[in-house]
């Protein structure tokens, strides 16, 4: 897409890497536009059914580029279309997983918010550092941090800045998986591969139902995942009911 977004295809997981380690993978404007450009591209792409967001040399994402902005050359900053980060305001169709080396933090912590999933390595740190400089969340970080962990350690995070490294994000539920250091990135691309071997409407249907029920009471929450649940019963169903009566997945097995 750009030199500071690179774009890599493995089979059905399409690889999106932040390419600016020299400004510890910071976005500024160009970065994020090429980001959301990226992220459309795969929505888009019939033959692509998971994304791995990662960041270049052991960093995922310091957040917006700062000193950009100190020369006046900031992200954009509107409160319609893309977010200053890029795609923080996309919904796509499809999962995206976030491969977590060294810092995720500020604006970083929040594209790691955006995607579905995240894995992580020893390495990793989470946190709200843009805290120090007067920098708001506005990439979703204040509406996604407590839905995903709870306000209380929401709030922990977001007041005091402070550093979360990978053992406690796990146990806080921030990340969804930590391996050894160097090994997020292979770890998300075989978790998309195991997503995408899945019947591919029905995985997308109980996800955009999970999206979907945000704010809304019980009642219409359940009427739209039924909504959703019979798009995945006129497509995907009867076909996996078919090799589980043939003797597919047999004692809990997941062998396709």
């Amino acid at each position: 897409m750009s030199e500071t977004v690179l774009v890599e295809r493995r089979g059905t997981v399409t690889i999106v890497t932040i390419n600016r380690p020299e400004r510890r993978n910071a976005v500024d404007r160009a970065t994020a536009e090429a980001l959301a450009a990226a992220f459309r591209a795969f929505d888009a792409d019939e033959d692509a059914a998971v994304a791995v967001l990662q960041g270049a040399e052991g960093t995922f994402c310091a957040g917006a580029d700062l000193k950009a902005v100190s020369e006046g050359a900031g992200n954009r900053v509107e409160p319609t279309g893309d977010g200053p980060m890029g795609p923080t305001r996309l919904r796509l169709a499809k999962p995206v997983i976030a491969a977590v080396s060294g810092h995720a933090v500020a604006g970083g912590l929040e594209l790691a918010l955006w995607c579905d999933l995240r894995v992580a390595d020893d390495t990793a740190v989470f946190g709200v550092f843009c805290r120090r400089w007067g920098v708001p969340l506005i990439d979703g970080g204040t509406v996604r941090l407590p839905r995903l962990i709870g306000q209380s350690h929401a709030m922990d995070l977001i007041l005091t800045g402070r550093p979360v490294e990978a053992d406690e994000a796990l146990r806080m539920g921030l990340a969804n998986r930590v391996v050894p250091a160097g090994q997020a990135l292979e770890a998300a691309v075989e978790l998309g591969k195991s997503l995408a071997a899945f019947p591919q409407t029905c995985l997308r249907e109980d996800r955009a139902s999970v999206l979907e029920q945000h704010g809304e009471t019980e009642e219409p929450a359940l009427a739209n995942e039924f909504a959703h649940g019979r798009v995945s019963l006129a497509t995907d169903t009867a076909a996996g009911a078919t090799r589980f009566a043939r003797g597919a997945g047999r004692h809990g097995s997941f062998e396709r």
